[in-house]
């Protein structure tokens, strides 16, 4: 018997795997969840956000002129 992750257990990830190597693969991994899945998540969609305006700020360069840090709650992960 094999245990499947939980979307909270994805969504940390995704987060993890974000800090570690960019928005854009963060965001890659919130789009393999099924969308029904997450229709009323809201750590998704926060974290969603947070990477949509991150890849936002690094087309802009503005990544460069101060580092990003990821706001994460406690109440999200």
């Amino acid at each position: 018997m094999g245990f499947a992750p939980t979307i909270g257990t994805i969504v940390g990830r995704a987060a993890d795997v974000a800090e570690a190597h960019g928005a854009e693969i963060g965001m890659a991994l919130l789009r393999e969840l099924p969308a029904e899945a997450v229709k009323s998540y809201q750590p998704y969609w926060a974290l969603s956000a947070q990477f949509v305006q991150a890849n936002a700020e690094i087309r802009r360069g503005s990544c460069c002129i101060q580092p990003f840090h990821w706001t994460v709650h406690g109440s999200f992960l």
